[in-house]
């Protein structure tokens, strides 16, 4: 079974560049890495700050909420207020109203919210003014669907993409500021929502089926034993346990031998089979160790993990870099760089090839 979707679209191309990387350094001062140098950006104790790619959120030591992204800072709230900061979009609520950051520019999305999910490109928010299912998309607001009673709450919610389900058990997707629609379901669907891509078994045709940028595609005749969505690409177990990657149409078998660990994140995908992780971003993939860390990150095409030794190594640009061997250093991402914390609040950043320390 295949149904396509005729439609003109442009799809932008993912960039890593990292505007802004934050700490807080052992003098308690607010510090970011911007562009191969260090920049103070608070010189009094903050209360705490949420990164995404673009810009950062924090509260400084009055209670204020400020918005920083790597031009200039903007207080947007002087009161205590919920807020989330994903790689692209920042949110806030104060009470039942509920604002939005993006590049740069403030808007009230609604004066009564509530159930709000705010992913890289999308906001997901019910209005409770009219029962409405919204979502905010590239500068526009697109009512989703009304209820006459309860609600309800898209299951699984991607990076720019989400499937839901009506009051009359219909199931569309909202991708690219259109609306598609799928089945009439009984139930609840697993949907894996990534971006530009939704997988799921097909319950009417009982197939694994993928949407992949408008065109629903059967991949599979058959239900999979799992499934997770990444950047444009699916992962998947099929039925005899082989990891397999869908992307442009195309399978390639990641593992033959029974992955017994695999996860997927925007364009990473890493599993460990018979005592080695591999990672693969693209079409490159390599041997990363002889062992399963015991935690790890993963974010754009970036892999950072714990090292046999308790240190930090990371996957970066497809090779293997050591970044500290000094037990119990932590580590986050940003773009395709990399903070390492070490002892007594002192950091060091992996950036472009090269490590740069205050």
């Amino acid at each position: 079974m295949k149904y396509v979707y005729l439609i003109f679209f442009c799809v932008s191309m993912p960039v890593f560049g990292q505007k802004i990387i934050p700490f807080v350094d052992f003098n308690e001062f607010f510090r970011t890495f911007e562009n191969g140098a260090f920049r103070q950006i608070e010189f009094q104790r903050i209360e705490n700050f949420k990164a995404g790619d673009e810009a950062i959120g924090y509260y400084d030591n009055r209670g204020n909420l400020i918005i920083y992204d790597g031009i200039e800072k903007k207080q947007v709230a002087n009161i205590n207020a919920e807020y989330t900061v994903t790689d692209h979009l920042i949110t806030w609520e104060i009470g039942e109203t509920l604002n939005l950051w993006d590049d740069g520019k403030l808007q009230t999305l609604t004066y009564q919210s509530s159930n709000t999910a705010t992913r890289d490109s999308v906001v997901v928010y019910q209005d409770n003014r009219y029962n409405t299912l919204n979502a905010y998309w590239r500068d526009k607001i697109y009512p989703i669907t009304q209820m006459s009673g309860t609600l309800l709450w898209p299951a699984n919610i991607g990076e720019n993409i989400f499937a839901y389900r009506d009051n009359g058990d219909f199931y569309r997707i909202f991708w690219n500021g259109e609306i598609y629609d799928i089945d009439v379901w009984v139930g609840s669907i697993d949907f894996s929502c990534g971006t530009d891509i939704i997988s799921f078994n097909d319950p009417t045709m009982r197939t694994f089926a993928v949407f992949d940028k408008g065109e629903l595609v059967d991949v599979e005749p058959q239900f999979v034993n799992s499934h997770k969505a990444g950047r444009g690409f699916v992962v998947y177990e099929d039925r005899n346990g082989n990891l397999i990657k869908y992307q442009d149409g195309v399978k390639t078998t990641l593992s033959n031998f029974g992955a017994s660990f695999w996860e997927v994140k925007d364009d990473i995908v890493i599993w460990f089979e018979n005592n080695f992780l591999f990672s693969q971003v693209g079409d490159k993939k390599i041997q990363v160790c002889n062992f399963k860390p015991e935690d790890y990150k993963l974010k754009n095409d970036v892999l950072v993990y714990r090292n046999i030794m308790k240190g930090v190594d990371a996957v970066v640009d497809g090779k293997v870099v050591n970044l500290t061997n000094q037990m119990d250093a932590t580590y986050e991402i940003y773009g395709s760089s990399v903070l390492v914390g070490l002892f007594n609040s002192s950091y060091k950043v992996y950036w472009k090839g090269r490590e740069y320390t205050p």
